[in-house]
């Protein structure tokens, strides 16, 4: 499986875990639009950071 864990990276450096499974990921504008294997979906306003997909991880910055 390829799906992803979304991140979004807090201003103090914490990461907070936005959703699991990932499977899309797009961006639309200023929001990040998130859906998982379930079929689970979210809008979040960030922007992409990171893609690191052998470690499955998505990082998200708040805009």
């Amino acid at each position: 499986m390829c799906e992803a864990n979304a991140f979004l990276l807090k201003d103090d450096g914490e990461e907070e875990l936005v959703m699991e499974s990932v499977d899309i990921l797009r961006p639309e504008g200023e929001n990040v639009y998130i859906r998982d294997i379930f079929g689970d979906q979210r809008l979040v306003k960030a922007r992409i950071k990171e893609m690191n997909l052998i470690q499955h991880r998505i990082i998200l910055v708040e805009d």
